[in-house]
């Protein structure tokens, strides 16, 4: 019993560790940010020659919305930021994933010593029954 009870105390500190990691999350974004490079069709340009790269990157963040794939382009400049806010958003995700996990091993936890509990409660009814009255007799 013992080691169900320390077990469960861990479980509850895990919990609180793991909310106080959720409200220190920043500014987050769901998505991928992937870097293009396009060619501009010009045959003088150097992006027409058959090894060239081409020009970019030019930066586009990629995310389903309501089941579409929606697209926004995000400033080179912003990129670094960009990429900080996915990753927070994926950290964000595991937190709130093992949140649940942890959670539901707690309430597994609870629902296992509950019938303990039980066993230990029963010992039979404090309270008397009263012996019936006699039938009324249905003459009137």
């Amino acid at each position: 019993m013992a080691d169900g009870s320390e077990r469960l105390g861990k479980l509850r500190e895990r919990r609180e560790d793991l909310k106080r990691e959720l409200a220190a999350v920043g500014e987050m974004r769901p998505g991928a940010l992937v870097g293009r490079y396009r060619k501009c069709g010009k045959p003088s340009c150097h992006c027409a020659q058959m090894e060239a790269g081409g020009h970019g990157p030019s930066w586009s963040l990629t995310r389903v919305v309501a089941g579409k794939t929606v697209t926004k382009i995000i400033p080179a400049a912003a990129v670094d930021d960009t990429q900080a806010q996915i990753a927070e958003h994926r950290r964000f995700r595991d937190l709130t994933r093992e949140l649940v996990d942890v959670s539901e091993q707690i309430c597994d936890a609870n629902l296992a010593a509950a019938p303990q509990a039980q066993a230990a409660k029963k010992g039979g009814s404090k309270r008397r029954l009263r012996a019936k009255s006699a039938p009324k007799s249905r003459r009137s």
